[in-house]
């Protein structure tokens, strides 16, 4: 019976006794500790080169004139009329005369068009103008998407 009442004594010890655990916490401090060293010491491997760049200076813009920003404004208008409109007002011209003027303004630098219509302007009109507007190969056209009357 002493025997039996050692092991239970024993048993009893080893219950009570704390069982090891792992911290978890230094060893997280530890890796980015480690972590860390390595970043720095493999920058101090690396030799930064330059290549020398010749990078050019910026130069200002020149001042523009406001009459050369101003596009040319083509309306059509019902039963095939169209205005233009190149700052000295609206003048009635035939379509035959549109695609010469198209022709003429294309060769101005930076040709830029303002297309417009009227509320009576039928669509097929319109797109006989783009059509010559890009044949005079004028690449910047716009579209007026508010009412204008009729030559304005």
């Amino acid at each position: 019976m002493a025997q039996g009442h050692a092991k239970r004594k024993r048993h009893a010890e080893e219950e009570h006794q704390p069982k090891a655990r792992i911290e978890i916490i230094p060893l997280i401090d530890v890796i980015f500790f480690l972590l860390a060293t390595f970043v720095l010491f493999t920058l101090s491997l690396n030799r930064i080169q330059a290549i020398p760049i010749n990078l050019p200076q910026a130069v200002p813009p020149r001042p523009s004139d406001p009459d050369d920003d101003k596009p040319v404004t083509l309306q059509v208008s019902e039963n095939g009329i169209y205005y233009w409109n190149q700052g000295s007002g609206p003048e009635q011209i035939e379509f035959a005369e549109v695609e010469y003027r198209l022709g003429q303004y294309a060769t101005e630098p930076n040709p830029r068009v303002l297309l417009t219509t009227d509320d009576l302007a039928k669509y097929g009109d319109v797109i006989k103008a783009l059509d010559a507007v890009r044949l005079a190969k004028i690449e910047q056209v716009s579209f007026e998407t508010v009412y204008r009357p009729t030559g304005r």
